[in-house]
């Protein structure tokens, strides 16, 4: 799930470990691989060849299913290693001291899968056979500079507002109220917080990491090249657009009543609560939020009391947040032995494993010609419409993922003003990207 990003200290010393340690001086530039590579045959024995895979501790069961399936394909082991928490940042630490797994889960965005120096340490995946199978989402993610690092075994996470059904019924709401705006969204959130006695959000500055979304939300109207302007050194996080998003945060929802009495210290897991006993109208977050109501209750209780809907700064569109387990990367070892061998465990999960993964892990498919399993709740059936049109989070846009939640802790703490809270995300996107060698920087 895409709850963190890593702490700027962290970042730029994984920024400058991995331009050095990581580096493998034997394995010269990405692509020189290609020249061994041929045709995949994704149940070709593999007896005797053992690969390793890390995953975050929360993610280690994650792959199970496919691993089983592969090993008694193909004779080979596959082996998990759990990585500590914090896994974004304890990743590169390791790689810098020279350990390397074969396969790994990385999230596949361009803020994040720099931080282990793709075009020295992994395998180029163009030409996979997996390739031309992924939706256009999908497709768009796992690549730097033109080059494929990642495959793309699950949707990225999609961001919307959940709702609890009953509430909007109090409040005299139907689908056809639903917002096609920021605006409009916080003027629902108004008719929710007067009609009932139910919070209209539920924010969860306790936990922190939440409270990005909001923010969020409102710049999805910035066009590509803002974005491009922005990672080339050109516009700053203090642009009056950014400023104006946190501005309307705080005074619109937080000062205006629309969230929690005890906003500053809800949680994740009070949110889920929150929500399903009517205590809160809706709730803006991710895919993981969807995972806890599916932890906690059946499709049918989920379907008969929590809805879902799109919603950007001035459409009714989702956006998509890539997160670790979205992405799996190949080393380069120097074995070409286990280098193919890691190729073909991509190949046979994207491959003849994929409808029976996404069938055991009961989420929706990346491939359009394989079709989402049954049986998943309306609201992430509505998730699976929304992904072809919806727009990435700022993760999937900046060279550098900043921690915004960390600066509007601070906010609404009274630590910080919003124009503080942009200098701050400024100040660390700069940072990082000149530790990066970012152009501009």
């Amino acid at each position: 799930m895409n709850r963190r990003v890593l702490p700027a200290l962290a970042l730029i010393c994984a920024a400058g470990l991995a331009a050095t340690a990581c580096s493998d001086p034997t394995a010269g530039e990405s692509g020189s691989d290609d020249a061994k590579r041929t045709a995949v045959d994704p149940t070709a024995r593999l007896d005797g060849v053992k690969l390793t895979m890390w995953t975050a501790q929360n993610t280690v069961a994650a792959p199970k299913q496919v691993i089983d399936a592969f090993e008694k394909a193909t004779g080979a082991k596959v082996e998990t290693q759990a990585i500590p928490d914090l896994y974004e940042q304890n990743v590169p630490t390791k790689l810098a001291s020279g350990d390397r797994p074969d396969l790994m889960f990385w999230q596949p965005s361009i803020s994040t899968l720099p931080f282990v120096q793709p075009r020295q340490n992994l395998l180029t995946l163009d030409g996979e056979p997996w390739v031309s199978k992924l939706g256009d989402t999908e497709k768009s993610l796992g690549v730097i500079d033109g080059k494929r690092y990642a495959a793309i075994v699950t949707s990225p996470a999609m961001l919307g507002v959940y709702y609890n059904k009953d509430v909007f019924k109090r409040a005299g709401l139907s689908e056809k109220d639903f917002p096609k705006s920021y605006d409009e969204l916080l003027a629902l959130g108004r008719k929710v917080a007067d009609k009932t006695d139910a919070a209209a959000f539920y924010e969860a500055g306790g936990d922190k990491w939440p409270l990005q979304w909001q923010m969020q939300l409102q710049l999805t109207d910035l066009d590509r090249q803002w974005w491009a302007d922005l990672n080339a050194n050109k516009k700053k996080w203090t642009d009056p657009v950014v400023v104006g998003a946190i501005k309307k945060y705080k005074e619109k929802l937080l000062d205006a009543g629309l969230a929690q009495k005890n906003y500053r210290t809800g949680t994740f897991t009070g949110q889920a609560d929150a929500l399903w006993k009517g205590e809160a109208g809706m709730v803006l977050n991710v895919t993981s939020f969807q995972s806890q109501l599916q932890a906690k209750h059946s499709t049918a209780e989920i379907d008969k009391k929590i809805g879902w809907f799109p919603v950007a700064n001035s459409s009714a569109t989702g956006l998509y947040s890539p997160d670790q387990t979205n992405g799996v990367v190949a080393f380069r070892t120097g074995d070409d032995k286990r280098q193919n061998a890691a190729r073909q465990f991509l190949a046979f999960w994207l491959g003849p494993d994929y409808p029976d993964y996404i069938k055991a892990m009961k989420i929706p498919s990346v491939q359009p010609s394989v079709p989402t399993p049954g049986g998943l709740p309306d609201t992430s059936k509505a998730q699976v419409a929304a992904l072809p049109t919806a727009v990435g989070v700022f993760q999937a846009k900046a060279i550098v993922a900043p921690d915004t939640h960390l600066y509007l802790a601070d906010m609404i703490f009274g630590k910080k003003s919003p124009q503080q809270v942009a200098q701050a995300i400024q100040d660390q996107f700069a940072q990082v990207a000149k530790a990066q060698g970012a152009p501009g920087f």
